[in-house]
């Protein structure tokens, strides 16, 4: 990756996860006084002092464990310490130095990575002392801080800036890793188009329905330079269809996590069974979570046709996902190879159209179109008028329109300006975001 990572590692409940969010400036990981709240690798891109990186927090090491979800989390853990550049080893200056953190420093040492070894909740300088102890470790000089507190946090920074790779061993001129999420039912042939991508089996393939667990991350080069990371993802089912103690409820919330951190998700339907309800709620999850999207028909090779069947098709997924209308369409079948190849290029498109920014000028020249060819609404004998349009910010598209009254703009007239943009800019495979805002003329 481009940014250095920066794993956070520890056994449970010595404030990895509250350092992060601090760190990262919102909570992202939920943090509880509960081993085992934090299960997955957690991202969150920072910068200090120009120094840009990647923090991963990561769930509560325990080595002996035989809890099948500790296991995970200590599985989950050992791969953000292989792809680590610096690891941050926290423990806990109120409870001391325990067995546990013996066993993780052996674990780290092993690792041949920097490792700064952090004093977690030491909450004021009369406790300075607490720290000595852990020099048994033999990982160098022990840091106290407290996260809660933020104190101690800026030498921390410093600290892992001044161990991380020269500027001139990162791939800072290389462009950016396109983020895209294989997400759909279990069994829908995500594995299969993963690895058909990848030119190689680095999922698991089965008939049997849940058979990736994780959300697997492979970086992809094509022969131009190009750069995909391509997330396979565990199917996500009905609510009703997980147990709450089951590994699989925390493959799909992996699965989710997966959108909410990629670029482009590729959604796969099954064209033997349409569009499922189900497949509706994960289109539902792309759209709220703002990313762009492709639709994928997959197992088009399994479908009798005849003139017109992909043109039918088509219009059966639009009719399916009314919301999704923006999305583009591919048939293809993973298992024979058939149109894999334009997968790539349609990511591409609809990831330019989704970081797209329109200069303000030419907004406001198109809004004044828009508004000439249809007036917008009244009530009670008072007018809607749109000031200006400007675009807030891009990933996805966002427009803030300052108006006179926002109660006057009805859901309506707002679908007629997005379709108006569309047409206007394209936007092919991105939702749009409009904000509404009064403005009192002086």
């Amino acid at each position: 990756m481009a940014k250095p990572l920066v794993a956070v590692v520890g056994r449970p409940n010595v404030g990895k996860s509250t350092f992060f969010n601090k760190i990262a400036g919102r909570r992202i990981s939920i943090v509880e006084d509960t081993p085992g709240v934090t299960r997955d690798r957690i991202y969150a891109d920072v910068e200090w002092q120009g120094r840009a990186l990647t923090l991963i927090d990561t769930g509560g090491i325990d080595i002996h464990a035989e809890d099948v979800f500790f296991a995970q989390m200590r599985r989950q853990a050992e791969i953000a310490i292989e792809t680590a550049d610096v690891i941050c080893f926290f423990t806990d200056g109120r409870t001391g130095l325990t067995d546990e953190d013996r066993d993780v420093a052996n674990l780290l040492r092993r690792s041949g990575k920097p490792v700064i070894l952090v004093v977690n909740k030491i909450d004021h300088i009369s406790q300075a002392d607490r720290i000595y102890e852990f020099y048994e470790l033999g990982l160098g000089d022990p840091m106290a801080i407290s996260a809660a507190n933020m104190m101690g946090l800026g030498d921390l920074l410093e600290a892992i800036c001044a161990a991380l790779p020269p500027r001139e061993e990162e791939e800072a001129d290389e462009g950016h890793i396109l983020q895209l999420a294989v997400v759909g039912r279990p069994n829908v042939g995500k594995s299969s188009l993963t690895n058909r991508l990848l030119g190689q089996d680095r999922s698991m393939v089965s008939d049997i329905a849940g058979t990736t667990r994780d959300a697997i991350d492979t970086l992809l080069t094509t022969p131009e330079g190009a750069r995909y990371n391509i997330i396979d993802t565990a199917g996500i089912r009905r609510k009703s269809q997980v147990e709450d103690e089951s590994l699989e409820k925390y493959s799909v919330l992996r699965a989710i996590a997966a959108i909410q951190r990629c670029d482009v998700a590729l959604l796969l339907i099954d064209a033997r069974e349409g569009v499922t309800e189900q497949d509706a709620r994960i289109a539902g999850m792309i759209q709220e979570e703002g990313r762009a999207a492709v639709l994928i028909v997959n197992k088009w090779d399994a479908i009798e046709k005849d003139t017109g069947t992909m043109e039918t098709f088509r219009k059966q997924v639009y009719d399916a996902l009314k919301f999704m209308g923006w999305a583009p369409v591919l048939f293809l079948s993973a298992k024979t190879g058939q149109r894999v190849n334009t997968v790539l290029d349609a990511c591409d498109q609809v990831w330019a159209q989704w970081s797209k920014r329109v200069p303000t000028g030419v907004l406001n020249d198109v809004l004044t179109d828009a508004t000439t060819d249809v007036q917008p609404p009244s009530q009670n004998g008072r007018r809607l008028k749109i000031y200006y349009v400007t675009q807030q910010s891009a990933c996805p598209p966002t427009f803030v329109f300052f108006v006179n009254d926002e109660k006057l703009m009805h859901f309506a007239y707002k679908r007629y300006l997005e379709n108006y943009f569309r047409k206007t800019f394209d936007f092919t495979g991105t939702p749009l975001r409009f904000i509404i805002r009064e403005k009192k003329k002086e």
